[in-house]
Parts: C-alpha cells; structure tokens; sequence
C-alpha cells in the first residue's frame, strides 16, 4: 500500500520506521513524497501561511482523499484537532521525548545566555514561554527543516534555538550540546513526541496502522486535545498541554497552560485524573482551563497574531 510523506530529512526517517514496522507485521509499502505549504514557504511564520491550520498536514490529507493513498505518517503535533471524516488516525506509535531543549553553541542554559540574547524558535508557545523566563531576550522567528535550523545556530545566526528533543533522538542526533527544559515552565506543544499513522477509511490500511498502535501513547495524546479543545486556539496559538500515565496504571497527570503572546500572563493547571474515566475528567479540566481565563487569553493572543499577520 501506499504511505505518504513530507520530503523532510525527519519526516522521512519517521515514515521509515512505520513503513518498517508494518514489514514487520507482513505489510509491504510504497512512499511517496507530497509538498506541503509548511515546506513550501520557509522564509515566514507559520502564522503568515496561508493554508493556516495544518500547513504541515492539509496536502497530504488532500492527497489520501482525491488520490486514494491509503497511509501517511505525521508529527501528531501538526494534525489539527478536526479531522475529515474519510480519515482516521489509526495509530500513536510510542511517544518519544516530549521535551523542548535550548541548543547554544557553547552550552550555556537559559539563565547563563547574555543579555539580549537571540533565541531562535517559529513557536509562539516557546516564544511566550521564554519572555515568562527571560523578558530581555530577543526572540526570531526560525524556519526550515531540522538539520537548517541547526546550521543556521552554527553559523551564528542565532546564540540560541529550541527544537524537540524527540527529533534530535529520531535523527540520531542526540550528542549534540543541549539543555533540557524543565516540563512545568516549558509545558511543550500536546502531542509533541509522538508519531500518527493516518489511513484512509474503508480500506485495509486501518487494520493493518492499527496494528502498530500504543493504547498509552494514544489515550494520553486524546486527553492532551480534549484539555485543549475548548480553547480554540489552534496549533499557532500559546497552549501546551501534556499528560502522561502514572507508574501505577491507575492515574494520569495532566498539564496545560494558556499564554499571552508575551509571556507576562498566563493560566495553568495540573492535576491528576483517572484512568478508568479518563475522558470525561479531561473535558472537566479543559473547561475548566478555558472558564478560568484561558479561553480569554487564548482569544486574545489570536487577535495579536491576526494583527501581525495583517502588518506582513
């Protein structure tokens, strides 16, 4: 069968792996590379695309639909929360790092940068969660693929970039000089670390993706939306949002916040659910985020980036 995918170094190393544990599994599969605005379009803010929401993903939902490919492989991350009906993710493979860390190219940690210094990142999550840190830093929007946004910091474009760790470990990259971020002041993008497999309905791909899914990773990357849900933010908005099983199987701890688009405001929780009734608790907590300001905040910061989208 047919897996799609975008030509990124990372998205192809991703894909790989799920086109190599379904050969595992007796299912052989095709690739084929599909360009995404996302990919298209490097030089601006992912705010500024004009596909919006899923600039990384809506291409290959296109393709699956109009063309018949039965499989594509995404950063969770990117797939927007509504989803076309004749698609179904069928799979959350096990969820890698969901650490954001600060790359330097001498090491140096947050509190160790200069002052004034430029951190390079094209999240305004990230963007928000360190002017919380660091008010002085000067923030620039960094674009391209994983292995660019590394050059351009050794090349001294930036003093500093954040990226996933999940995709440094998938690129085998993990010796390079970082800092791990502590999770609560930098509460990272829901979803982040895992791998989706999507396949189109009706057809033997979502038996066969299906085969390949970790229920953990998957309960715990729904909570993360259903958290979020009420916000209506998007994907371009400050939200974090994180949960993960406890070691005894019976709870799970959930973390999301809401930031301004500076950093000064923001609204948190965390707390610890069931997991017997874990959907009905996440949709508690998200209305409870979105009733306590969150929702305002979450308002707010989309009319600050509509308005700077408008001044491009």
């Amino acid at each position: 069968m047919i897996i799609g995918t975008r030509g990124s170094r990372l998205a192809l190393v991703q894909t790989r792996k799920v086109a190599a544990l379904l050969k595992e599994k007796g299912v052989e599969t095709e690739e084929q590379i599909i360009k995404t605005d996302g990919d298209r379009f490097t030089d601006r803010p992912l705010y500024q695309i004009s596909t919006g929401v899923g600039a990384f993903v809506r291409e290959l939902d296109d393709a699956m639909i109009a063309e018949g490919i039965e499989l594509t492989v995404h950063s969770m991350k990117d797939l927007p929360t509504v989803r076309p009906p004749e698609l179904i993710t069928a799979a959350v493979l096990p969820r890698d790092s969901p650490y954001d860390v600060l790359l330097t190219k001498d090491g140096l940690t947050i509190d160790e940068l200069p002052k004034n210094a430029v951190i390079g990142t094209s999240s305004m999550r990230r963007r928000a969660q360190l002017l919380r840190c660091r008010p002085d830093l000067m923030i620039e929007d960094l674009r391209g693929n994983i292995d660019t946004r590394l050059r351009k910091l050794e090349e001294g474009q930036y003093d500093g970039i954040i990226l996933a760790e999940a995709g440094l470990e998938r690129m085998g990259w993990t010796d390079r000089v970082r800092t791990r971020l502590d999770i609560d002041a930098f509460t990272p993008s829901p979803n982040q670390g895992t791998v989706a497999v999507v396949a189109l309905a009706g057809t033997p791909a979502v038996e066969a993706a299906a085969l390949l899914n970790d229920e953990n990773s998957q309960i715990e990357t729904k909570i993360e939306r259903l958290v979020v849900k009420e916000l209506e933010g998007g994907c371009t908005t400050p939200i974090g949002a994180y949960a993960k099983f406890e070691q005894n199987g019976k709870n799970i701890r959930v973390r999301a916040e809401v930031l301004s688009c500076d950093g000064t405001k923001s609204i948190k929780i965390d707390e610890k659910i069931s997991a017997e009734n874990w959907e009905e608790e996440a949709e508690k907590l998200g209305r409870e985020l979105a009733d306590s300001g969150g929702k305002l905040l979450a308002e707010e910061a989309i009319c600050y980036i509509s308005e700077l989208k408008e001044k491009k």
